[in-house]
């Protein structure tokens, strides 16, 4: 059982229905629509709630239901009424079950701070997750920003050997191209002044300027040259050998 210690309804006339509520209901009007009907509301109420609901899921609910139909009451019997307010305190029930209660409610505030814990500890783990995917998405585009400028440093690198041996290239290029170029042009040069002809005539002309000396004991005939060579022309193993050579030397000219 529910006991409600007390209960305040506040109310007014209006003026311009003083007259007829009074003619109807005399000046104890408030007693008929409002103290004696409150009782059969908050029994109405109780009747269909649980008593779960009336102490405490739907009791913060209570005064307005019972303003509405108070003055639903009095709108369609006593229109000069005007309900402004219901107030009524926790209702009392049996010490065993306010034991109950009370016990219920602390296992649900346990049950709220630990599902609040719960919260606040899940969003401390999705902070720190989040602190950590920053941290390893931060890391990937340092990596990232270092692998590119280290493989620009290597194209970099590339390039300019690159570079250098195409010079390198190009300069080793250049000097034989210049090498052959200038035997090339030596090549051409001798055979225009090394001629078949020109190569005769010096020939002829160095036998002229030639002087032979024959002995009987020179093994050797020697010929000597107008720059003061010396050309061996043939030994001679035999004296009798060398002495025909001179005979026949001293008697016919030399012909070519």
């Amino acid at each position: 059982m529910l006991y409600f210690g007390k209960i305040e309804v506040v109310n007014r006339l209006r003026r311009k229905d003083v007259y007829q509520t009074i003619k109807n209901y005399t000046i104890n009007y408030d007693k008929t629509w409002i103290y004696d009907k409150i009782h059969h509301e908050i029994n109405q109420f109780c009747s269909t709630h649980t008593l779960q609901e009336v102490y405490i899921d739907k009791f913060d609910q209570l005064d307005e239901a019972l303003v509405s139909a108070l003055q639903r009451d009095c709108d369609l019997f006593a229109p000069g009424i005007e309900v402004v307010a219901v107030r009524v305190t926790k209702p009392r029930i049996p010490e065993s079950i306010r034991a109950n209660y009370e016990e219920m409610e602390r296992e649900k505030t346990k049950l709220l701070i630990a599902h609040q814990k719960q919260k606040v500890t899940l969003k401390e783990a999705e902070t720190s997750a989040k602190r950590d995917v920053i941290e390893a998405e931060k890391l990937r585009r340092v990596a990232e920003i270092n692998a590119r400028k280290h493989l620009a440093e290597k194209e970099a690198q590339q390039k300019m050997a690159a570079i250098e041996d195409q010079v390198f290239m190009d300069t080793k290029r250049a000097e034989a191209d210049a090498e052959y170029y200038t035997a090339q042009k030596e090549a051409e040069a001798n055979q225009l002044i090394f001629s078949a002809e020109y190569l005769e005539s010096q020939h002829v002309q160095s036998l002229a300027n030639s002087q032979f000396v024959v002995g009987e004991r020179i093994p050797t005939a020697l010929m000597f040259g107008n720059e003061g060579g010396i050309l061996n022309v043939a030994k001679n193993k035999a004296a009798g050998a060398a002495g025909e050579f001179s005979n026949k030397a001293a008697s016919t000219p030399y012909q070519h």
